[in-house]
């Protein structure tokens, strides 16, 4: 699944259009690499996420095409969350 689906569907990001875009701002990594937005995802992977001034760890759990608001937190487990400040 790319990464900007997978976060839209997770609801880390609420819009796949916000995603692309803090995907091309080098925001995001994959297992320590920098990610564009088609850049795959898969369970077991490790998403770093910069909103900014805030660093939010994942671990991909579960990959599914669409979720309802309360299972979406199952598709991922929070690793660490840490300030850059």
């Amino acid at each position: 699944m790319r990464i900007d689906k997978f976060l839209k569907v997770s609801r880390l990001i609420k819009r796949r259009t916000l995603a692309k875009e803090v995907a091309s701002l080098g925001r995001i990594q994959i297992n320590g690499q920098k990610a564009k937005a088609g850049t795959e995802v898969k369970v077991g992977d490790e998403v770093s996420i910069q909103f900014g001034n805030k660093v939010l760890t994942i671990e991909v759990t579960e990959l599914k095409d669409s979720t309802k608001k309360e299972d979406a937190e199952s598709m991922y487990t929070v690793r660490k969350e840490e300030s850059l400040s």
